[in-house]
């Protein structure tokens, strides 16, 4: 497999211009007031499960509109709390799976809190349950473009509410330290991580593992496998649609959240990657307004470093404890 974008020298040089909506801040100011507005108080029961090791809970809680969304909620059984925390998002087309399937975070004394990602669940993994009650105008299969012709209608807008009002739902959970509480996430899940780390002031770290859904413009002309091109299936069918889809596009891209970010953050980025392209990951580190720092695995695509970016990761984040 080739090297898919530029020089890691030109890549670490990388800091495009990219288009951000004057309204972007009061955009998302407004769309989270409303879903906290609609939220009633998180549930939590235990999980059905033969896992004996670890204390499993099924949480639902309120995402955007006050609409129902699944997770899981894993941690050590006989830890004393308050403890610290990591959230994580799921890649797309995946869910939260079957209880237990995910316990590193766990067995190395977080309380992990898995994310359901609604509406999917169904492309790969053990599935998801939390539908999206919304409907959709024309659109590509997929979810890239849902809601396209208006930011207030795109798929994202619901995920990355539902992302946030997670963090909501967490800090009051028992057992929990609201002040250590970090997020992560591979591919879509680092995309979401990037969203939730510009939306949620002190996070304790960000983990975005080759994050997906930054530098939509760049994404879209240059990437050549999905889900990116899903994007351009629908502009070769929509094609007076330019304009209004890079716009919808803007109030989502995760180099605009990177520049609000406050939580330092470590980074993974894959230069064989023809999913994410490294270019897409780069724009959104060099944009990031808090500190971070960037793990390449020079030889890998989309896969990155799967455990060896995990136990890289699991120190990084002993050291903010």
């Amino acid at each position: 497999m080739p090297f898919t974008d530029l020089p890691l020298d030109l890549l670490r040089e990388y800091r495009p211009e990219v288009a951000e909506p004057a309204d972007f801040d009061a955009f998302w100011e407004r769309t989270l007031a409303e879903s906290r507005a609609q939220g009633t108080v998180a549930e939590l029961s235990p999980a059905t499960t033969p896992i004996t090791a670890f204390r499993i809970d099924d949480l639902t809680f309120s995402g955007f509109g006050g609409e129902p969304v699944k997770a899981w909620v894993t941690r050590p059984r006989d830890a004393e709390g308050p403890l610290p925390v990591v959230v994580e998002y799921v890649g797309y087309g995946g869910g939260r799976g079957l209880a237990g399937e995910r316990t590193l975070w766990a067995s190395a004394g977080y309380v992990h809190v898995l994310m359901d990602t609604r509406g999917q669940g169904s492309a790969w993994g053990s599935g998801g349950d939390t539908p999206d009650p919304h409907g959709s105008g024309p659109s590509a299969p997929g979810f890239m473009s849902k809601g396209l012709h208006d930011p207030e209608e795109y798929y994202y807008r619901r995920v990355f509410t539902d992302g946030v009002r997670l963090i909501d739902a967490v800090a009051t959970l028992e057992g929990v330290d609201p002040t250590r509480i970090a997020v992560t996430g591979g591919s879509q899940g680092g995309g979401i991580s990037i969203a939730v780390a510009g939306l949620v002031p002190d996070l304790l770290g960000v983990m975005p593992d080759v994050p997906f859904l930054c530098h939509f413009r760049r994404a879209v002309e240059a990437t050549p496998e999905a889900p990116f091109t899903e994007l351009a299936r629908y502009l070769s069918v929509h094609r007076d649609a330019e304009s209004t889809v890079f716009d919808t596009l803007s109030y989502f891209d995760g180099v605009n959240f990177a520049r609000r970010a406050t939580a330092p953050a470590l980074f993974s980025v894959a230069l064989m990657d023809p999913v994410v392209l490294p270019s897409t990951v780069y724009a959104a580190y060099n944009h990031y307004a808090a500190d971070a720092s960037m793990e390449v695995y020079p030889y890998n695509g989309h896969e990155g470093g799967q455990m060896h970016q995990w136990v890289k990761q699991a120190e990084w984040l002993a050291g903010l404890r």
